[in-house]
């Protein structure tokens, strides 16, 4: 399986089509959610699109995640050449550099660090503890006693002085508003940024501490570079949890006693440092089941020992252990069946003890060190076993329990199961959720929503953390759904947030999004919902029930989707290109079958492009080679019955 971490909290802002909000609440009040705007429109281009506030003059982007409250005041404030910043002594300069890249990106051309505005100028007041004076002038509450990582950002003008407040209730809250403004200067979807700032108000926290992403999966793990670019994708939508426990690191699993050589341990000591600057707390999980003996003094000071290699070489300072994907009816020396007798209980023991010592004897002295971390063998289900049982009677308390749901792969999840699972494991559990991870169905890409977990789930266990797609940027609109989901689930709309998602990959290129949502359309069915390429299913079923204007439709869809390769970011080219090649031939075959039965073309013709369509392969994490699927039963459905 795959696993997390725990940490503060960092997520996601988004804009494109829909929503933004002004909250019936009170603004010194609780959380509010913020509705949705209708679905964009299946193949329009990418021009950016907000809503306004209701009420509220001028226009406001939609922000990702969706804030817990906005409140759009009159006007705005230019951000102009010159730009005072001012920031306390916690703020850290990944905050002071997101805010100066926002400021300089809304046309500043100077940004004076702990320097005074000159007249006229925007200033700029940065706060990472939460404290109220600079907020004075907004008639706000500051963020102390929100959640961790939460923020109040506001910008309007004091006696005519136009000013511009992040006020986080921790340097992580800081961050976030960082994030935050990044939207308003440059809305997610749009191909220019803005060089004024609407007058605003946001309140904002998250719902769950540990939000993000547990490289997890089996199959060739993702490359340094995707490493790092997947940091710095959470750090803009605030996700804040990074586990790393990739199958194929053979120093994770098969070699774990080994140390790191100096060229490995300098890659990782990378990603700590720049999971730091993401604020993203980088969690290193190290997997001893398959060939540890719990009994053994050696084998406990081999794994604490190359924990003390991460602790000093690299500055990591978040660990896990998981003990996945091993037998849980057996033991790997014969000595710990003397030690702690037999079945599935007694491995729940053993598992106990050793946890017990890294924590004990290598956490617990240290100060910075994260909460330790665990995958159990039994890491999915809701019932009693003699494993969790003992498992729970004897691992000590603060030790967090990763968990995947009632099933490996669960299509639902809610919070009175995850109560459940608390309650069975003696311990707060953390959501390890396979989704969008693709190991065990390789033929296929997974770019649907997140969706199926309820809207009460994050505020009931200690984090949601997701498994992606060994593609990495194929990824990066299901993981952003699983942001803005786990920020404010209460806000959050699964259709709505794919779209921001397409629309932050394509990064303002109206042509990359058409081609995008026609793509993530034939690759959207999984676990989590069966519905295979929903919108091309119903203009193919528009076009069997006959007329012109369906045709067309469909035809245009279809161009869309032959175009794909040509016309998505290079990064998913790179990802996607098996799938992407599968679709431009898919496409092909049917305008082919198409013109076939408009009395134009040839059969022979339709079946070479579907036989092209049906020759693409990847290699599957057990070196078997296999056809990719796209639109499953819909454009081969399609294709078959035109051939009659």
């Amino acid at each position: 399986m795959r696993q997390f971490r725990i940490a503060p909290q960092l997520l996601a802002g988004f804009v494109l089509g829909l929503v933004v909000v002004v909250f019936a609440r009170s603004w010194g009040g609780g959380p509010a959610g913020t509705p949705a705007a209708a679905p964009p429109s299946s193949s329009s281009g990418a021009g950016e699109r907000v809503t306004r506030a209701a009420g509220a003059p001028g226009g406001l982007p939609a922000l990702w995640p969706a804030p817990r409250s906005v409140r759009r005041d009159p006007g705005s404030v230019p951000i102009g050449r010159g730009v005072a910043l001012r920031a306390d002594a916690g703020t850290d300069p990944s905050t002071l550099d997101a805010v100066t890249r926002a400021l300089r990106a809304g046309g500043a051309r100077e940004v004076r660090v702990g320097d005074a505005p000159r007249s006229g100028e925007l200033l700029v007041t940065v706060v990472s503890d939460g404290s109220a004076t600079a907020l004075a002038p907004f008639d706000v509450d500051p963020p102390r006693g929100l959640a961790a990582g939460g923020y109040v950002l506001a910008v309007g003008t004091d006696h005519g002085r136009p000013r511009a407040v992040l006020d986080g209730v921790d340097p992580d809250g800081a961050f976030h508003a960082a994030q935050t403004l990044a939207q308003l200067v440059r809305p997610v979807g749009s191909p220019a940024a803005r060089t004024a700032l609407p007058a605003v108000r946001v309140r904002d926290w998250p719902a769950t501490a540990s939000r993000g992403v547990v490289e997890g999966f089996y199959g060739t793990p993702w490359s340094q570079r995707d490493r790092l670019d997947q940091l710095d994708f959470a750090a803009r939508w605030k996700l804040d949890t990074y586990l790393y426990s990739p199958k194929y690191d053979p120093y994770l699993r098969d070699r774990w006693r080994d140390p790191y050589p100096a060229d490995r341990l300098a890659e990782l000591r990378a990603l700590a440092r720049r999971a730091a600057d993401d604020h993203v707390s980088f969690v290193y999980a190290l997997s001893p089941g398959p060939s540890v003996c719990y009994s053994s003094a050696s084998d406990a000071a081999a794994l604490i020992a190359k924990f003390r290699q991460l602790w000093d070489g690299a500055g990591v300072r978040a660990f896990a252990v998981p003990l996945d994907d091993i037998g849980v009816d057996r033991f790997n020396c014969a000595r710990d069946a003397a030690v702690y007798g037999t079945g599935r209980g007694a491995v729940g023991r053993a598992q106990a003890d050793l946890l017990n010592k890294v924590r004990r004897q290598f956490l617990a002295p240290r100060t910075g060190a994260a909460p330790l971390i665990t995958v159990p063998t039994e890491y999915d289900g809701a019932r009693a076993s003699a494993y969790k049982t003992a498992l729970a009677g004897g691992l000590d308390r603060d030790v967090t329990v990763m968990w995947t749901g009632p099933l490996v792969v669960s299509p639902s999840l809610t919070a009175a199961q995850a109560r459940e699972a608390a309650v069975l494991y003696g311990h707060q559990v953390m959501v390890w959720d396979n989704y969008p991870v693709n190991d065990y169905t390789a033929t296929d890409l997974l770019l649907g929503p997140y969706t199926g977990r309820d809207r009460s789930l994050p505020g009931a266990v200690a984090g949601v953390l997701a498994n992606p797609m060994a593609q990495a940027a194929a990824s990066e609109p299901a993981l952003f759904s699983v942001a803005a989901y786990a920020w404010n689930p209460a806000a959050y709309r699964p259709a709505d947030a794919l779209d921001a998602g397409l629309a932050a990959l394509a990064g303002g290129d109206g042509r990359a999004l058409t081609a995008l949502r026609a793509f993530a359309d034939v690759n959207h069915a999984s676990r989590l919902d069966s519905a295979q390429a929903p919108q091309l299913a119903a203009l193919t079923a528009a076009y069997w029930r006959g007329g012109a204007q369906a045709e067309r439709a469909l035809r245009e869809r279809l161009g869309v989707l032959a175009s794909a390769p040509d016309a998505v970011p290079a990064a998913l080219r790179t990802s996607a290109a098996p799938w992407l090649a599968a679709t431009r031939d898919w496409a092909q075959a049917a305008l082919a079958a198409l013109d076939l039965r408009a009395g134009r073309g040839s059969r022979a013709r339709v079946l070479s492009l579907r036989g092209a369509a049906r020759s693409h392969t990847v290699v599957d994490w057990k070196d078997r080679t296999r056809s990719v699927e796209v639109g499953a039963g819909v454009l081969d459905a399609f294709v078959a019955r035109a051939l009659g």
